[in-house]
C-alpha cells in the first residue's frame, strides 16, 4: 500500500515536470519521462508484479489531466506498453534459474 502512494507522488511529479518545466528547454518536448519510467518499470518488475500496471495508469492518468488530449487516451497507451511489455517477458524471455546441486 505504501509503495502505490509512493507510484502515486512519484508519477505526479514527473508528469508535472514534464508538461511544465522542461518544455523550456531545447528538445524538452520531444522527451516523454513517464513512458521511458513505465517501460523502466515494467521491465525491472517481476512478472507477476501489478506495480507496473498501477505505474502506466497513474502515468497516464496524471498525463490526461495535465494534456490537451481527450481523457484516457494516455492511460490506453501507457497500459498497452505495460501490458505487451509483460506479455512479451512471460512468452519469450526465460530468465535463468539457479539449482542447488
Amino acid at each position: 500500500m505504501r509503495n502505490i502512494f509512493i507510484l502515486i507522488i512519484f508519477f505526479y511529479l514527473v508528469a508535472l515536470l514534464q508538461t511544465s518545466f522542461f518544455p523550456h528547454f531545447p528538445m524538452g518536448h520531444l522527451s516523454n519521462f513517464v513512458l521511458v519510467l513505465v517501460i523502466v518499470i515494467n521491465l525491472f518488475e517481476a512478472q507477476e508484479g501489478k506495480l507496473g500496471l498501477l505505474g502506466a495508469f497513474f502515468g497516464g492518468f496524471f498525463l490526461d489531466i495535465f494534456s490537451e488530449n481527450f481523457l484516457g487516451f494516455w492511460v490506453i497507451i501507457l497500459l498497452t506498453t505495460a501490458v505487451f511489455i509483460k506479455f512479451v517477458l512471460r512468452k519469450y524471455v526465460r530468465f535463468p534459474t539457479f539449482v542447488q546441486v
